[in-house]
């Protein structure tokens, strides 16, 4: 169901059926064209697999009716301030103390600045953005390898395409460098793994990539 967070910005809340006192919560940060059926039916599925209470937050609350160049473009004027907020009114509206978090492309690194917020206990970004692509800088947001490098972010886990232009070789091995668990998937483009109806969707490698990514959030 539709619900606003205490920021105002507009979310997806999944409760799992049957379960009364779910004792995890998710955040799931959509990707760039924000929240729409795709994520929606994916927080309803991730919450009675798993019997999580699940929160996607829209990225970009009151201009939801921004095409993808439009969102493309306002990327510049992003503030981590205010994803930072809206990660964790997310985080709240869960109703749990145990938080996790993941994201997709956009929304992959969203998930790998929120393990420096110290309000989730890991998180995991597919094919996330470990620096920002040139267009989207801007004064009031940085790379999220600032975050990955901190000595205080919880663990983290990233799904990688060797062949996703937006995630360059230097960067994940920076990334690795810095901690971070990387899995490689050889050949893989951009997108790879949440959107079926993409011409990069590979089943197999995604059904994989979902299985060590649940593991994860679920290690101790």
């Amino acid at each position: 169901m539709r619900i606003e967070l205490s920021t105002g910005t507009p979310a997806e809340l999944a409760r799992p059926a049957g379960v009364d006192q779910p004792t995890r919560g998710l955040v799931v940060f959509p990707d760039i064209l924000g929240l729409r059926p795709l994520f929606d039916d994916m927080c309803q599925r991730l919450a009675d697999e798993q019997g999580w209470v699940v929160c996607a937050p829209e990225p970009f609350p009151g201009a939801e009716q921004l095409d993808v160049g439009e969102r493309l473009t306002a990327m510049a004027a992003a503030s981590d301030s205010r994803f930072r907020a809206d990660a964790l009114a997310a985080a709240e509206a869960t109703g749990c103390e145990q938080v996790g978090a993941i994201g997709f492309c956009m929304g992959g690194m969203l998930a790998f600045k929120a393990a420096g917020t110290g309000r989730f206990d890991r998180t995991a970004g597919f094919y996330g953005m470990i620096r920002l692509p040139v267009d989207w800088r801007g004064p009031m947001h940085a790379d999220a390898i600032v975050t990955l490098r901190a000595a205080d972010r919880c663990p983290v886990m990233a799904i990688i395409g060797t062949a996703d232009p937006y995630t360059p070789a230097v960067d994940v091995a920076d990334a690795e460098a810095a901690g971070v668990h990387i899995v490689r998937y050889e050949g893989a483009e951009h997108g790879f793994v949440h959107d079926a109806s993409r011409p990069a969707h590979r089943a197999a490698d995604a059904a994989d990539a979902w299985r060590r990514v649940i593991a994860f959030l679920r290690s101790e």
